[in-house]
């Protein structure tokens, strides 16, 4: 093979090593080359904001130098200026919600996608291995693959595939940096791992070094990434709308849950002010496709059917409203594109009309338009709790086709006029002129009202025109949040090879690992027992005993039998280690720390996931079961096992039997209590 042919291996190799699945850096797409631009934006706005940075400190230093503060007062606006063109080019790059819509969306309206928060590059490679070092004893080398994968992982999340693998891959990484946290972050230490996130939306970089901050910008990332799903589904189809509904509601509960759980937010993009819009503006979309479901293959006919169309119509409005006035407040107004706030209530006078529009097809145009006893029951479903019933407000049932005619020009005038407004709020904004497809269905709708009122507009017609009331939102499937499973995706841990979470983590201590050598006589016991799993414990030592002798301790855990790595080992498996041992027995032991009382107030986290106390290994509440249990399997030990009883109490506490062996030839266990020497059957308790 030659040199050019084994680089390219190499590189082919390390290729497939970091390209994980969901994960595609290299993949040229319309939504790629956005998310490239914003990125190369974001890092302009960044240098920027670092000159500025040193421009003012230059400015208050240079307090007794007038010339060289007005240089650097001329200065400070030139980047104060380039600041502001950028972020106008960010503003303009997040309004460019075509490239994320299907193909076939040419008849569908717009909605809105959110881009990722772009993140920089971290190695974990020198703080891991100075905490493993530190904290656990242990060569940081010996986790070198460890950290590695850990860091290709999170390289593959910057740049997710926009499909559920994408989302399985963010969710995966999540899970980890639950795991990540309980290894290496507390509030004891400080690791010097500085997590860099951008604003999605003005660019401006956060540093933090919590790893909060990067389990919230993750997760707004999974809620991001279910927009862009969302989006671009073929919603000329029943599968592709259903789809666009489950995408749309599951990113509004990614971004309540993070709004939720999440505190003290350093960039607006996760202020909860922020988040809450953007659930309100998802579930909005989400109730937009309910309704285009309903309006796939023409509308049916009949009064019902109208007024079913009605409802969604003005359901989906009302949404619009409450997504626009959280856009409108003033925290949020001057952060978001102007396009976004345009669209909002674009759609929410757009749909409004639209909902007027099919009363009155329902009032005028239906085979049984003229049936009294529907008609009833129409008003009550679509005015019912909107407005108190009054004779000159449109809400008296037409009992003649001439009431019904004047009834169903008001709704088409109500609907004209907000067809107007959404044409006119549209027409404002410049990057919305710029979506050729959203216009064209704007003005044939507005066409299609104004057509119609005209057929029952009279010159001659003096008669009173009616006001009409709101219409009455209601949905067969009413948009909801729905939680992200974040716990389906969390993958194996890591730095399982560390041991157990439960008991090491960041929060416990313990001390260094030290190794004992035991060695006995044929005629004599180890003298102590253990309990547990997952390490197992020392639950007892004989006095006066090889294991006394050699400094082992009550509550130690045995960490290493010989070469073997015990951290992972359970009860059997460990007495097996010590069976095997025979005369001279090396253990790797830790004794843990003694824990201060626990105070009363929970410590402070910039994310407050639900609780979930670090499991201890639970303790047998039937020791004797448990000890009838294993008996059979320790028994048959080519020595005896000789139980000593004692009247001696620990703290209150009669002393635990300590077995002490001497070796016979039958299956048979020969026990001296008392001064007397018995026979036993096969069974009853053992210990070391």
């Amino acid at each position: 093979m030659s040199v050019l042919d084994k680089i390219v291996l190499d590189v082919k190799m390390n290729q497939d090593r970091a390209y994980r699945k969901g994960s595609d850096p290299l993949k040229e797409t319309a939504r790629g080359k956005l998310q490239n631009q914003r990125q190369k934006l974001n890092e302009k706005i960044n240098k920027e904001l670092r000159m500025r940075t040193g421009a003012e400190n230059l400015y208050k230093a240079a307090e007794n130098n007038k010339k060289l503060r007005d240089r650097v007062a001329l200065e400070l606006s030139y980047f104060n200026s380039n600041i502001q063109l950028l972020k106008e080019q960010l503003s303009d790059m997040n309004s460019s919600v075509e490239v994320y819509q299907h193909e076939n969306s040419s008849s569908n309206t717009p909605m809105i996608p959110l881009g990722l928060k772009e993140t920089t590059a971290i190695d974990f490679t020198v703080p891991f291995k100075d905490e493993i070092l530190e904290h656990y004893s242990e060569d940081g080398n010996n986790y070198s693959k460890e950290i590695q994968e850990l860091c290709e992982l999170r390289e593959a999340v910057r740049s997710p595939e926009r499909s559920q693998a994408g989302v399985e891959l963010l969710m995966e990484y999540f899970g980890q940096l639950g795991n990540i946290e309980k290894r290496f972050f507390s509030g004891k230490r400080n690791l010097p791992v500085y997590f860099h996130w951008y604003d999605c939306l003005t660019g401006v970089p956060d540093t933090q070094k919590s790893i909060g901050f990067e389990k919230g910008s993750i997760l707004y990332n999974i809620g991001a990434l279910y927009t862009q799903i969302a989006c671009k589904q073929d919603r000329t189809k029943k599968e592709g709308l259903i789809q666009a509904i489950v995408n749309f509601e599951k990113a509004a509960g990614a971004f309540k849950y993070l709004e939720n759980r999440f505190s003290a937010a350093p960039s607006q993009d996760m202020q909860p002010e922020s988040l809450a819009m953007l659930g309100s503006l998802m579930l909005a979309q989400a109730q937009e496709c309910v309704l285009e479901g309903r309006l796939i293959g023409g509308s049916k006919e009949g009064v019902f059917n109208c007024t079913q169309i009605a409802q969604e119509a003005a359901m989906v409005s009302l949404k619009y409203k409450d997504t626009y006035s959280k856009m409108a407040t003033d925290s949020i107004k001057s952060y978001l594109p102007f396009s976004w706030l345009s669209m909002a209530e674009t759609k929410y006078h757009f749909y409004k009309g639209l909902s007027h529009y099919y009363v009155a097809l329902a009032l005028l145009e239906q085979k049984d338009s003229s049936d009294m006893a529907k008609l009833r029951l129409m008003f009550e479903a679509v005015h019912n709790e909107v407005a108190p019933r009054d004779e000159n407000n449109g809400l008296q049932l037409p009992a003649t086709e001439e009431e019904r005619k004047n009834l169903g020009r008001a709704h088409l005038r109500e609907s004209v006029i907000n067809h107007e407004e959404s044409i006119r709020i549209h027409n404002l904004c410049k990057q919305l002129r710029k979506i050729d497809t959203f216009r064209d269905i704007l003005q044939k709708t507005h066409e299609r009202a104004v057509s119609k009122f005209a057929t029952l507009e009279e010159e001659d017609d003096f008669s009173e025109v009616l006001t009409v009331p709101e219409i009455l939102g209601m949905s067969e499937h009413n948009s909801v949040s729905v939680a992200p499973d974040l716990s389906k995706f969390k993958g194996s841990d890591i730095f399982k090879k560390l041991g157990p979470i439960s008991i090491f983590n960041a929060t416990n201590d313990w001390s260094a690992p030290r190794t004992v050598l035991l060695e006995r006589q044929p005629n004599e016991g180890f003298g102590f027992s253990v309990r547990g799993d997952s390490p197992v414990m020392i639950a007892d030592i004989e006095e006066g005993s090889v294991a006394a002798k050699s400094g082992m301790k009550v509550k130690d855990y045995i960490v290493g039998i010989g070469q073997v790595d015990t951290k992972w080992a359970k009860h059997d498996e460990v007495v097996k280690l010590v069976r095997q041992a025979n005369l001279s027995l090396s253990m790797t032991l830790i004794t843990p720390a003694v824990r201060p009382e626990p105070s009363s107030q929970r410590p402070f986290s910039t994310i407050s996931l639900p609780a979930s106390p670090l499991k201890v290994p639970p303790q047998n509440q039937n020791a004797s079961t448990e000890r009838e249990r294993k008996a059979q399997s320790r028994i048959s030990a080519p020595w005896l096992f000789v139980r000593r009883n004692s009247n001696k109490e620990k703290n209150g506490t009669a002393e635990r039997p300590v077995s002490v062996a001497f070796p016979i030839s039958n299956g048979t266990t020969k026990v001296v209590g008392n001064g007397t020497l018995k026979t036993l059957p096969n069974g009853g308790d053992v210990e070391l």
